[in-house]
């Protein structure tokens, strides 16, 4: 009889332990970098959820196979994608993820089942872009946030003002503060776009902004913006924002007190036509206000050729 109770207690205690190494998750949490034509490997599993973390917003997620992985995307949380495989089956699949700046992330989801035995799950796999600098002509330099401007390495970078061409920048600017009264737009914080001009093949673009509230403000490097209205298949209409890369600007200050103005110049090479629906923005940034910008529209055709001269 005792035998038989031995035996029984090392039935019992050897499924368990099996049961408890077959269950066996190994997490893992990953940090890479935003790359292009990179495919990255996520290893699933069923009953945990994988979260993928983006440096800009995510304007769409699509699976290859939806009957085996569900991916799951809120407006609450503009950069996080959550994945998780939805049958206990092994399976694979891919998933692309496209960002609102256009940058795509290839994935090849994996998943193991549950009689597999120990496996590594990633629970979270986190994209990082290093932050871009600039350096104006005054000799400062800004810096550009990552997820405004993202430029992957197949790309060549935005082509600088010849030397010559670098005073144009100066005599733009000087222009730009003799205008006595802009066509101000905005409430607290003013923005009034000018003359436009074409000079080595970019775009010369004047501006003001006025601090017409009660606090000090400071502003980032201005930025240029190629927005408009993209229509799914099922007929619904996304807005899609493309950042244009800024080669050259210049401001008279970044810091302007209560009822103070400030003046600047900003240079970029404009894409060569668009869509009737798309439109160039002058995006304004608030240091303390990165999540409220200010959008001004600028004429796709420069409004005047002094720049050439």
């Amino acid at each position: 009889m005792r035998v038989h109770l031995v035996f029984v207690v090392f039935l019992a205690v050897s499924c368990a332990m099996a049961q408890t190494e077959n269950g066996k998750v190994v997490p893992k949490i990953t940090t890479l970098p935003m790359e292009e034509g990179v495919v990255t490997a996520l290893h699933l599993g069923t009953g945990y959820t994988t979260s993928v973390r983006l440096p800009e917003e995510i304007s769409s997620v699509v699976i290859g196979n939806p009957t085996s992985f569900k991916a799951e995307h809120s407006e609450a949380e503009p950069r996080l994608v959550f994945l998780k495989p939805i049958t206990a089956q092994a399976a694979e699949s891919n998933a692309l993820i496209t960002t609102k700046s256009g940058q795509e992330i290839s994935l090849y989801l994996i998943s193991s089942s549950q009689a597999a035995g120990n496996s590594t799950v990633d629970f979270l796999v986190e994209y990082r872009r290093p932050p871009s600098l600039v350096i104006s002509s005054a000799g400062t330099r800004g810096l550009l946030m990552a997820e405004a401007n993202p430029v992957s390495q197949s790309e060549s970078p935005a082509p600088v003002l010849p030397r010559r061409a670098l005073d144009v920048v100066g005599r733009e600017l000087e222009s730009q503060k003799a205008v006595s009264s802009p066509a101000w737009e905005g409430k607290e914080i003013l923005a009034a776009v000018g003359e436009s001009s074409q000079c080595a093949h970019q775009t010369v673009l004047r501006f003001s902004v006025l601090n017409n509230s009660r606090r000090v403000i400071e502003l980032l490097p201005p930025q240029i913006e190629f927005s408009g209205i993209a229509m799914h298949k099922k007929g619904k209409a996304q807005i899609k924002a493309e950042p244009i890369a800024v080669s050259e600007y210049r401001l008279t200050s970044r810091r302007l007190a209560p009822g103070e103005r400030v003046d600047g110049v900003v240079v970029f090479a404009r894409p060569a036509f668009k869509e009737s629906n798309e439109k160039l923005q002058l995006q304004l940034v608030e240091a303390a206000q990165v999540d409220r910008p200010i959008l001004v529209s600028i004429p796709f055709t420069p409004t005047s050729t002094g720049g050439e001269k």
